[in-house]
């Protein structure tokens, strides 16, 4: 399907959540793609790996039971189409990772959904080939605690070259509104 045209590389985005934002807040970042995606040379973006990374304050700490002013959730997509700054639901096709984090006193887990999502070479990697990927991060149940809340993303990636029928295909499948 694909045929990697570089060694894998990095990519990171950061969202920052402000200090005291009430619940339901919703903060979006964009990564241009511009300069790895190609239409005519069917030059796409194959993500293998993305992690995300969740810090507050100015010290960039990692306590979690201060993420939030009280108990609640956050949450993290990254997708290829822009949602505003909405999340948008588990079968949308442009949906690549996700994340979430409950937070409760004494207790932080993870939730329904894990994170890192890791998807590995070649053909089980996801293809974007969009010239933006986008970040939603936001917080429910609860206002984002009294310092900025920022979460990274950090992407894995390689540039690929892939067949006129599979550059077809996944531009059909990125572009659907189905969902």
């Amino acid at each position: 399907m694909a045929v990697a045209k570089t060694s894998a590389f990095w990519l990171t985005e950061t969202v920052t959540c402000s200090a005291n934002d009430g619940d339901g807040s919703r903060f979006t970042g964009s990564i241009d793609l511009g300069a790895y995606v190609d239409v005519g040379d069917q030059q796409a973006i194959s993500v293998e790996e993305v992690d995300v990374i969740w810090q507050r304050g100015n010290d960039f700490g990692n306590d979690a039971e201060s993420f939030l002013a009280l108990n609640g959730s956050l949450g993290v997509q990254l997708t290829d189409l822009n949602p505003s700054s909405a999340f948008v639901r588990a079968d949308n096709n442009n949906l690549i990772a996700s994340g979430a984090l409950n937070i409760a006193t004494g207790v932080t887990s993870h939730s329904n959904d894990f994170i890192p999502d890791v998807f590995g070479k070649n053909d089980a990697a996801r293809i974007v080939v969009n010239d933006s990927m986008y970040v939603v991060a936001g917080n429910d149940g609860s206002a984002i605690g009294t310092s900025n809340l920022y979460v990274t993303v950090r992407i894995k990636v390689r540039i690929v070259k892939l067949t006129t029928k599979d550059w077809i295909a996944i531009s059909l499948q990125s572009t659907s509104s189905d969902n």
